[in-house]
């Protein structure tokens, strides 16, 4: 099932996407939505008799993380070579305020105090239940899906500052979408599922979540092995090798097997 946050013009709505994607992760000329009664994180998943065509909507982020976005730095043995980093020993983890997400479409904001701003393609993880403790063969039960996150890091900031919170934490950082994918396991398959990001039609990441050092279920059970996660909280899962700086003017697309395609704009403050 995928689920979508969408606006007509009005008040936000939540809906449930039918039809298949092509081999872009695009929906067809056929999508429909089918709204709901309210955020199935709550109510559940309760239809109403009222349908819009996916080209008459505009699509919003999928999920308002509860309380905060947990990163995870490093999970791509080649993205910590890239940067010249050691593969950490056990998950590295960073917030994200939820005030820096953003959907599909909306711009991403350049910020004046950075030169080198960076996109970073990721599988996301929305969280479905309150959940402490979680162990490792447990995770599934508390993930309510998977969305596409851009982890966008001013890369100048996060190496001068030593922490990652100002490098990672401003307003729109964090793009998710297009929407959450609740019958995907992106590690369920031997080879995992592709991971790539185009800047300006140009694929710079091109990755395989086979490739995590530490995989879904060992993340979730080391994040709650330290805080409580909420329903709607979102895990950044770690990026693949190839990142690099985006400008004024630039558009990044990540894309996700199984999940579609997020796309972004990059634009001026």
């Amino acid at each position: 099932m995928r689920i979508c946050r969408f606006t007509t013009g009005e008040d936000p709505l939540y809906g449930v996407l039918t039809g298949d994607l092509d081999e872009y992760g695009q929906p067809g000329d056929d999508a429909v939505i089918v709204a709901l009664a309210g955020d199935p994180l709550y109510v559940g998943v309760k239809p109403l008799d009222q349908e819009h065509r996916l080209e008459d909507v505009r699509l919003l982020a999928p999920v308002l993380p509860r309380s905060k976005v947990v990163g995870i730095g490093r999970n791509y043995a080649a993205h910590a070579a890239e940067l010249g980093n050691d593969v950490p020993e056990e998950p590295l983890m960073f917030l994200k305020p939820n005030t820096s997400v953003i959907g599909p479409g909306d711009p991403i904001v350049y910020p004046r105090q950075t030169e080198n701003l960076h996109f970073e393609g990721e599988v996301a993880v929305v969280i479905g239940r309150i959940c402490r403790d979680v162990p490792p063969e447990q995770a599934t039960d508390v993930i309510h899906g998977y969305t596409i996150g851009n982890d966008v890091t001013a890369r100048d900031l996060q190496k001068s500052d030593v922490q990652f919170t100002r490098g990672k934490g401003f307003d729109t950082f964090c793009p998710l979408g297009p929407w959450i994918e609740t019958d995907l396991d992106p590690q369920a398959f031997a080879d995992g599922v592709r991971v790539q990001t185009h800047l300006n039609g140009d694929l710079k990441q091109d990755g395989s979540t086979s490739d995590m050092i530490f995989d879904i279920p060992t993340l979730v059970a080391h994040i709650t092995s330290v805080m409580t996660l909420l329903p709607g909280d979102v895990i950044l899962t770690g990026t693949p090798e190839g990142v690099g700086p985006m400008e004024v003017g630039d558009e990044v697309e990540v894309s996700v097997a199984g999940l579609g395609a997020l796309t972004n704009p990059v634009v001026k403050r």
